[in-house]
């Protein structure tokens, strides 16, 4: 108990925002007894709009109470040189822990994280080799990726990349899909053309539904009653999607940390899972060399031969004309 106040909880999980909105609105809400500040997502603390949050909460973890007694054990400083002055009183140590699967290793961006002392630890998995050794992972590449996922990348024309996802469905008996497009109102367009060819239980999840909606198609595709879930970046990071068998990056990520989000939604927690992109063949090169920079060598060319698309084609011209009169 202190000051009047008595914490009920070990453990807070919060957004910076609502937690910044307690710190400075609700009556006795301390944060100078915090032991552990783990930060989730951290790269995006980096942007400017979260920067702010990390930096007032930070703050109100070192701000010292202005009383005498017991409390003044609460009290601390912010990390500095250790003089015989500052070594005299003891404090509570705060102790930053960040997760992220595309934190940056910049100095100067991580400079902006106040970090004292900071320590990088990488998770990496051993690689059986044919002989029965092991092999473990290089540790010197900028990501890490599950063990068990495979990727592949589908060279191809914008107007069979529609045709290439019901091909996966349909042919290849592809089940519980996330599939991932650069925008909203592109899922929104695919949604209505799966929807308007047939075949497929499908559903899109993107800002366009409310909260309720969102959670309900999110347990319906975990249920397997969806098989096919479009999908804007809102499901790439922060959120657990259960049994995602197949990632299909609909529209190519631009930027390498959007890429590893996305394919990390399989292949999680010790499951197999596999990433496809349909790569226009105009973007295949920065593609190709993006995931090269990252240290992303094993991902296989996986084209498929135009006859195979052939059966698709009538069906999906008069589902393109649902749509034109859906959209009307």
């Amino acid at each position: 108990r202190v000051t009047g106040y008595c914490s009920l909880a070990d453990i807070v999980v919060a957004t910076p925002g609502r937690l910044t909105d307690h710190i400075n609105q609700t009556p006795g809400f301390s944060l100078t007894q915090l032991r552990f500040l783990i930060v989730d997502e951290a790269d995006r603390m980096l942007d400017d709009m979260h920067q702010n949050c990390l930096n007032q909460i930070v703050k109100a973890a070192f701000q010292g109470e202005n009383h005498s007694g017991s409390n003044m054990l609460f009290q601390r400083t912010k990390p500095g040189p250790l003089t015989a002055a500052s070594s005299c009183s003891p404090q509570i140590p705060l102790q930053k822990l960040l997760f992220s699967a595309t934190l940056t290793q910049d100095p100067e961006k991580l400079q902006q994280l106040d970090l004292f002392q900071p320590r990088l630890f990488t998770s990496v998995y051993s690689e059986k080799n044919r002989d029965g050794t092991e092999t473990e992972q290089n540790t010197n590449n900028k990501y890490t990726l599950p063990e068990g996922l495979s990727q592949c990348y589908v060279p191809c024309d914008l107007n069979s990349k529609p045709l290439l996802l019901l091909y996966f469905m349909l042919k290849m008996k592809f089940t519980r899909v996330l599939c991932f497009t650069n925008s909203r109102e592109a899922s929104h367009r695919l949604f209505l053309l799966v929807q308007a060819f047939g075949g497929v239980t499908v559903a899109e999840f993107s800002s366009r539904l409310t909260p309720n909606e969102r959670k309900r198609t999110m347990k319906e595709f975990e249920q397997g009653k969806i098989q096919l879930l479009i999908s804007t970046d809102a499901t790439a990071r922060g959120i657990d999607v259960k049994g995602v068998n197949y990632v299909i990056n609909y529209d190519a990520p631009q930027f390498i940390r959007t890429y590893i989000h996305r394919v990390g939604r399989t292949a999680r927690a010790g499951e197999a899972g596999v990433a496809f992109s349909l790569v226009l063949r105009i973007q295949e090169r920065p593609f190709l060399r993006m995931l090269r920079d990252a240290g992303i060598q094993d991902i296989q060319k996986h084209p498929v031969k135009g006859n195979s698309l052939k059966p698709l084609v009538q069906q999906y011209e008069e589902a393109l004309c649902k749509l034109e009169k859906t959209v009307k």
